[in-house]
């Protein structure tokens, strides 16, 4: 049985309580049978895989590889890993280049080794690192499970430091924040930006983006968002504009509500 972390509240509450008590229940987390379970043999078994498709093949392996990057849904879609790993991303038609979700470019760049060409011996520190974020994006689903926001603050700060600190140009770091998920849901929350942004060319996508950014919180570089203070700012906005968007969501079923009872006569 996995440890199940408490979070008694919403919003900005909640994100208080969870950092207090975070140390601690991620701790209680790691340590559960399920966990170890999972992690105990990845280090000896990783360093002894020498292709994508031996990965593959391995489904523990390949489940903590894929939650490193928050990929787990993708444990099945064995031929489509295989092949974003197995494509590298040295050619600007390699699968990974051409997908829009950037978490399969990181997999498949921290994974070269295994591509054709590659050596097919882990770098040094890679399997504890795979652990480590395996780990984290665990308790971020765990903790989504009481509640949801909470999974992509998380999310978010450990995220935007990677993003921001890869060595890519700051072009390449705004395609990534568009491209990771959790970190576009937290930032485009927190500038308010409406749904019809998701319909827009990714470029124009990024012209808009840098303009709230720098128009809210004064960035001008995608790393900017990656400092802690500039995270805790926009983890809180985020938290409270989506309780905002909750709040108004819930006043116009109210009012739709109140309208369908006072046609019918009824109050």
């Amino acid at each position: 049985m996995s440890f199940q972390p408490v979070i008694p509240l919403g919003g900005v509450a909640g994100w208080e309580f969870l950092k207090r008590t975070r140390d601690r229940q991620e701790q209680s987390f790691v340590a559960s049978p399920i966990m170890t379970q999972a992690t105990g043999s990845f280090g000896g078994t990783f360093s002894k895989i020498r292709s994508a498709a031996e990965l593959v093949e391995n489904r523990q392996a390949l489940k903590v590889v894929l939650g490193a990057f928050g990929l787990q849904d993708d444990l099945n879609n064995r031929a489509f890993i295989g092949k974003v790993i197995s494509d590298g991303i040295s050619q600007p038609d390699a699968l990974a280049n051409r997908l829009a979700d950037k978490r399969y470019l990181s997999l498949a760049r921290e994974l070269a080794h295994l591509a054709p060409g590659g050596s097919g011996i882990a770098p040094p520190g890679l399997a504890d690192s795979l652990v480590s974020r395996y780990q984290a994006s665990e308790f971020e689903i765990a903790v989504g499970d009481s509640e949801e926001n909470m999974r992509f603050a998380l999310a978010y700060a450990r995220r935007m430091p990677e993003i921001a600190g890869g060595g890519r140009s700051d072009a390449a770091q705004w395609f990534e924040i568009l491209g990771d998920p959790p970190t576009r849901r937290v930032i485009e929350t927190a500038l308010g930006l409406p749904g019809e942004f998701a319909a827009l060319d990714i470029d124009e996508q990024i012209v808009r983006l840098k303009a709230a950014a720098g128009t809210k919180f004064g960035v001008t570089k995608a790393a900017d968002f990656a400092g802690p203070d500039m995270i805790e700012t926009v983890t809180k906005r985020f938290l409270l504009m989506d309780q905002l968007r909750q709040s108004q969501a819930a006043m116009s079923g109210a009012s739709v509500a109140l309208t369908l009872l006072s046609q019918t006569g009824i109050d």
